[in-house]
C-alpha cells in the first residue's frame, strides 16, 4: 500500500519544526521528529544515548564508542541504519509527517508517495527567531545558526552524498520569510493533494 509521507528538512530558525507539527495536526497524521530516536532505541535495544549522540551531529569525532550494554561497537553508521529502519517502519504504518533525519533520502526507493519539503528563511529572520527562542544576543544567535546548519549539512552529505540545501532534492521549497506558518501549512496541504495524483 502506498502511503503519503511528508518529509520536512529545514534550516535552523526557519520554523520548520513548528510547521511540521501544525501540518501533522491539520492533516491528522502522526508526527515524527526527535521521538524517532526513542522508537529506534526501543526497537533495537541500543542505548538511547547513542542515538542522542549521533542525532543529526557530524562533529569531528571519527571513532566508534563501545556499548557496555551489548559489549560491541556502535558506530554512527549503525545508528543511522537502525534509525532508517524505524523510519521505513513508520512509513509502512500509514501517512505521516517526518522532520529531518534524512527521511527524504531514506524513503526514496519505497512504494510510498514521499513529498519532500525544504523550509528556509533569510538570515535576519532566522536570527530574530533564535534570539527570541533562546534569549541570546545577535552574535550568539548567528553563531548557533551557523553551527547547527553546518552540522545538518555535514550529516546529510555524509549519509546521502548530496547537498542538503539543493532544491533538486525536494519537491517543494518554502521561504518562511515570505509566508506565515499557517500559509506554509496551507501551501503544503494543497500541494499534497496534487502530489498524490502525480
Amino acid at each position: 500500500m502506498s502511503n503519503l509521507i511528508i518529509t520536512i528538512s529545514r534550516s535552523y530558525g526557519s520554523g520548520g519544526r513548528v510547521i511540521g507539527r501544525m501540518l501533522a495536526e491539520q492533516m491528522q497524521m502522526p508526527y515524527y521528529d526527535r521521538n524517532l530516536i526513542y522508537l529506534a532505541s526501543g526497537r533495537t535495544g541500543i542505548d538511547l544515548k547513542y542515538f542522542a549522540k549521533y542525532d543529526e551531529d557530524m562533529k569531528k569525532k571519527l571513532f566508534d564508542e563501545i556499548s557496555s550494554e551489548k559489549n560491541k561497537y556502535v558506530s554512527k553508521d549503525e545508528i543511522f541504519m537502525r534509525q532508517a529502519e524505524v523510519i521505513k517502519d513508520v512509513a509502512d504504518e500509514g501517512d505521516c509527517v517526518i522532520v529531518g533525519r534524512c527521511a527524504d533520502y531514506i524513503l526514496r526507493n519505497t512504494a510510498h508517495k514521499v513529498l519532500r519539503v525544504f523550509i528556509s528563511a533569510n538570515e535576519t529572520d532566522c536570527m530574530e527567531s533564535i534570539m527570541k527562542k533562546l534569549s541570546v544576543s545577535k552574535a550568539e544567535a548567528a553563531k548557533t545558526i551557523t553551527q547547527i546548519n553546518r552540522h545538518r549539512s555535514d550529516y546529510y552529505r555524509y549519509h546521502t552524498g548530496m547537498e542538503w540545501t539543493s532544491a533538486q532534492n525536494y519537491d517543494l521549497c518554502i521561504n518562511t520569510s515570505r509566508y506565515t506558518p499557517e500559509q506554509a501549512v496551507k501551501a503544503i496541504t494543497e500541494y499534497s493533494e496534487i502530489f498524490k495524483n502525480l
